[in-house]
C-alpha cells in the first residue's frame, strides 16, 4: 500500500525564530538541504502519490520554492487550520482512502520511515504513528506522547514520542465539527477503539524545531 502524501508546511515556525522572520521553517537548510526538500525526498522514495503541502506562513516563498514541481500546494491563507483542519482541507488533492502525513521539521537517519509505515500497515488499523523512544529522541523538549503494548496499540502517556510521521484514515475527519483542529482529536477516538497503533522508528531522529537543533541534526547526519 502507499497513499499519497501530505507534508505538513503552514506553521508560523515561531519556536525557530529569529530564522523564521523572514523564511518559513520548512525552507531552513539543514546540512545545506531545506527541510521540505528533505521531506519530499522521503516521500518520493517511498513512492508516495500524490503529495500535497500546505502552505500560510510566507506562502509566497513556499509556492516559489515548488513551482515547477508535481507538488500540490493546499492554500490556508486566511486561517491557519492545525493539523486536522489543515488535512481535511487537502483532501481533494488527496483522495478518500488512507493518507500518509510528516512534519517536515524532523530529520531522520536509518530505514525510511514512510515506506516502513506503508510496508507495516494493516486492515486493523485506522492510525499507525511513527515512535521513537524518549531517550533517543534527539532535541526532543519535554516528556513522552505514547505507551504501546505488545501488539503495537498505542495509548496517551508514555515514552515514545511521536515522530512527525504516520499513516491515517481520513474518515472521521468529517466527525469534527469545528474548522481549526489538531489530529490529537482523531487520535483519541481511534485510541479509545483501539484502532490507533506505533512502529518504532529504529534509526536517528532529530526534532528541528529550535535554531540550536540545526547543529544536533547536521552532527547525527555527519554519524550516520
Amino acid at each position: 500500500m502507499r497513499p499519497p502524501l501530505m507534508i505538513f508546511a503552514a506553521g508560523l515556525g515561531t519556536r525557530m525564530r529569529p530564522l523564521t522572520n523572514t523564511c518559513p521553517k520548512p525552507l531552513i537548510k539543514v546540512a545545506q538541504q531545506t527541510l521540505l526538500d528533505r521531506a519530499l525526498k522521503l516521500g518520493r522514495q517511498a513512492g508516495l502519490h500524490p503529495i500535497a503541502v500546505n502552505s500560510h506562513y510566507l506562502p509566497g516563498q513556499i509556492a516559489a520554492h515548488l513551482d515547477g514541481t508535481d507538488v500540490a500546494i493546499s492554500e490556508e491563507n486566511d486561517l491557519l487550520l492545525d493539523t486536522g483542519g489543515g488535512l481535511r482541507a487537502a483532501l481533494p488533492m488527496l483522495g478518500t482512502g488512507p493518507v500518509a502525513t510528516l512534519n517536515p521539521d524532523v530529520v531522520w537517519t536509518g530505514r525510511n520511515p514512510l515506506a516502513a509505515l506503508a510496508n507495516a500497515w494493516d486492515d486493523r488499523m485506522e492510525a499507525l504513528l511513527a515512535l521513537v523512544p524518549l531517550e533517543r529522541a534527539t532535541a526532543r523538549v519535554g516528556g513522552g506522547d505514547f505507551d504501546m503494548d505488545c501488539d503495537g496499540r498505542i495509548s496517551r502517556k508514555g515514552d515514545f514520542v511521536y515522530a512527525g510521521a504516520q499513516i491515517i484514515r481520513t474518515e472521521r475527519l468529517t466527525e469534527i465539527p469545528d474548522k481549526v483542529f489538531s489530529l490529537n482529536r482523531l487520535w483519541d477516538l481511534m485510541i479509545a477503539d483501539g484502532t490507533a497503533f506505533g512502529l518504532i522508528h529504529d534509526g536517528g531522529w532529530c526534532d528541528v524545531g529550535r535554531p540550536d537543533a540545526i547543529t544536533q541534526a547536521e552532527a547525527m547526519l555527519a554519524d550516520d
